[in-house]
């Protein structure tokens, strides 16, 4: 059983930052590839990024790389997104989860273990 909570999310200008973090119970998260995913308001969940267990590996979707950068700790057995250049269409609820297989994926039905979500919303 694995248990992931997130937090860092809050109200940012256009332009700001946000670092979330997603902290996890359980004893597969340092072998276990992780990813980040964001609903914003009447849209579906989407894929935003996705780290190997070893950290070595990231993945990004087109929206937001070269903004957001994905690490993890696995000592600390946390999952982090650091969000640059944030956008009012970056608004949404974002989920952390723990994907299935042994190589990180962007399909949401790969990811069997989910945060409750912290919302980020952009606005001025």
């Amino acid at each position: 059983q694995v248990q992931l909570v997130e937090s860092g999310g809050g109200l940012v200008q256009p332009g700001g930052s946000l670092r979330l973090s997603c902290a996890a119970s359980g004893r597969t998260f340092s072998n276990s590839p992780m990813g980040w995913f964001r609903q914003a308001p009447g849209k579906e969940r989407e894929f935003v990024s996705a780290i190997s267990w070893n950290g070595l590996s990231t993945y990004y979707s087109d929206s937001v790389k070269g903004r957001f950068t994905i690490s993890r700790d696995n000592a600390k057995s946390t999952l982090y997104l650091q969000m640059i250049g944030l956008q009012p269409e970056d608004t949404a609820v974002y989920y952390c989860a723990r994907c299935r297989y042994a190589i990180a994926t962007t399909r949401m039905d790969d990811y069997d273990y989910w945060g409750q979500g912290t919302q980020v919303t952009v606005s001025s």
